[in-house]
């Protein structure tokens, strides 16, 4: 079962930040096709017998870097979009794992370092009443995408929504070390959307080529102001455990 709200406390950030203006567009995939695209460490997470692709875009706000006070301004706001999916560890853990991640900002390039695929590009996002739009292009041209979401009422979480939009820790791969990023915020305010545009070629850049088994799941968020991602570590060895739906 995945949790709604943080698992662990992060004591020791290595970086705060807030995560608005998001939207959660979610397609079914086989499960076999996911799976080809992920470390031997990990194995696909599934719902309803399905492996799920989110197109996540947000705006990233008052990011902070260790030992930066409250008091003084964070970094400048600038977007994000990230293409993940849901996967367990060898020791049963659930967790995202990213398949691309397009920033307008190139300091967050850093967590190459652990392995995080960022790719520098122009990204931007706007609101129009209860329209928002995303876009976006990658620095080197090879993928793109424009989202156009008009956002409803707040909802009451089901099970399937948390389970597309509650993960508490990220897992990374550089230099044959799988690597747990552990993140703590409050529960997302999540509400009803529905997709008016929906035009990305970051699905097919990533190795993902074939067509969803349906139609897309959506949620928009405000968002959360007090995101705090923790230390990287390495992953201890173990056996994958199988998938929980």
């Amino acid at each position: 079962m995945v949790a709604r709200e943080a698992e662990q406390r992060v004591r020791l950030p290595a970086l705060r930040a807030g995560w608005l203006t998001q939207t959660f567009v979610h397609r079914p995939f086989r499960p076999e096709a996911v799976q080809a695209l992920l470390p031997e460490e990990l194995v696909v997470d599934e719902y309803d017998g399905a492996a799920w692709v989110g197109l996540t875009p947000l705006v990233m706000a008052d990011v902070r870097l260790p030992g930066v006070p409250a008091a003084l301004p964070g970094l400048p706001t600038f977007a994000e979009t990230n293409l993940r999916t849901y996967v367990r560890c060898r020791d049963g853990r659930d967790g995202l794992w990213f398949l691309s991640l397009e920033v307008a900002f190139p300091l967050m390039l850093a967590a190459r370092a652990i392995g995080a695929p960022y790719n520098p590009g122009s990204l931007s996002v706007s609101t129009d009443g209860d329209t928002v739009a995303y876009s976006g292009t990658r620095g080197n041209g090879e993928a793109s995408y424009r989202v156009l979401v008009r956002r409803g009422d707040p909802i009451e979480p089901t099970e399937r929504d948390v389970w597309l939009t509650s993960r508490w820790r990220a897992y990374t791969r550089r230099l044959g070390v799988l690597w747990e990023t552990p993140v703590e915020h409050e529960p997302w305010p999540l509400a009803h959307a529905t997709v008016e545009v929906l035009e990305e070629t970051l699905t097919t850049a990533a190795g993902l080529g074939e067509a969803p088994l349906g139609e897309p799941v959506v949620h928009f968020s405000e968002g959360v102001r007090h995101v705090r991602l923790g230390l990287p570590m390495p992953c201890a060895p173990g056996q994958v455990s199988s998938p929980a739906s």
